[in-house]
């Protein structure tokens, strides 16, 4: 199985060809009887444009026709180059979002950021890790990360996006960090079709890097939306057999539940900051807290409480024994090396 999804971007030409399928009768007649000329090829409509301009009427005339004729569309683009490697089909809705957030999708086609990293401390105040975090190259647009996400979610690019991140993220860390400081990755679950091929690059560059896999905790995020645990586990199980670590993000929150955290048996659980926000005045939240470490615990992980931003919720993590912490009360995502790695400031 290919993982279409993460090859390069290819940019939309002001001349081609666009397809479309379903290529019905009724589809096919009606757009001939408006002036276009419909080559059918296979299973496909194919329509040569001239002009972007010409692209974009024909897209929206699509769209209705789709909609009057109770029709799904998909469709794919090839320019008179003929470049690309894959011929890439998108839903008609996403090829429309493509073209309305051209900047955010230049963004990630052309690698336009970067990655930061957030201080993780244990609790005598210890750095023992960062989180690495996407952000925009300095000088180029800026733009929210989850924004980003959300719009190559919608144009059918997360995966590659989310590949694009991890290999940000592990080549950033060669850089700026010794070895054997921890460093936490983000991935999206829904982004790893098949985990044999889809980690491949991932695995490949902390090699190519001569890195040390268990330097790595890769951090499943969009918990709320797994349907299905076994392809997760799958995915933690592809990652371990590598020499790497895995953590769970945001639990207690959404449908990041313990029992969640029980099924995948984590290396790492890192408590959601809406839980830890305020917890040395709320004793509602401390039960939960203490509920979640008891069960983090007995399956062998060390707990992380996020989103850390007053002394008090320090102490109280603290106190309780939790093992690790971060936050902006610890420190801030920079694209600086860290002067020490010592106690923080």
């Amino acid at each position: 199985m290919s993982c279409i999804d993460c090859s390069p971007i290819e940019p939309v030409e002001d001349e081609g060809d666009l397809k479309f399928r379903p290529c019905t009768g009724p589809l096919v007649a009606t757009l001939r009887a408006e002036g276009y000329t419909v080559e059918e090829v296979q299973d496909a409509g194919k329509i040569t444009y001239g002009s972007r301009e010409e692209l974009l009427r024909l897209l929206e005339r699509l769209d209705r026709l789709q909609q009057e004729l109770g029709l799904q569309l998909s469709v794919s683009l090839k320019g008179r180059t003929g470049r690309g490697l894959v011929e890439r089909w998108l839903a008609l809705e996403q090829l429309k979002v493509r073209f309305t957030s051209e900047n955010l999708i230049a963004i990630i086609a052309n690698h336009n950021f970067c990655s930061h990293m957030q201080p993780i401390v244990d609790f005598n105040e210890a750095i023992v890790g960062f989180e690495l975090l996407l952000r925009p190259l300095p000088g180029s647009a800026s733009f929210k990360p989850y924004e980003l996400f959300e719009i190559a979610r919608q144009t059918g690019f997360h995966s590659f996006l989310d590949r694009a991140a991890r290999i940000s993220a592990i080549e950033t860390s060669s850089k700026l960090l010794p070895k054997g400081i921890k460093r936490f990755v983000n991935f999206l679950p829904s982004s790893i079709y098949n985990p044999k091929y889809c980690l491949t690059h991932t695995f490949e560059a902390i090699r190519r890097l001569d890195q040390i896999p268990g330097d790595f905790v890769f951090e499943v995020v969009e918990t709320e939306k797994i349907a299905h645990i076994p392809h997760l586990q799958d995915i933690f199980s592809e990652y371990r057999k590598q020499g790497l670590l895995v953590a769970l993000d945001d639990v207690g929150a959404g449908y990041s539940t313990v029992e969640v955290m029980t099924s995948l048996r984590p290396d790492y659980v890192k408590i959601d900051r809406g839980l830890i926000s305020f917890c040395d005045q709320d004793d509602a939240k401390q039960l939960i807290i203490r509920d979640i470490m008891n069960r983090a615990w007995d399956c062998g992980a060390k707990v992380l409480a996020e989103g850390i931003e007053r002394r008090e919720e320090f102490l109280f993590c603290r106190d309780i024994g939790m093992d690790l912490g971060q936050g902006y009360l610890l420190g801030k995502p920079s694209d600086k090396p860290p002067a020490h790695f010592g106690h923080i400031a």
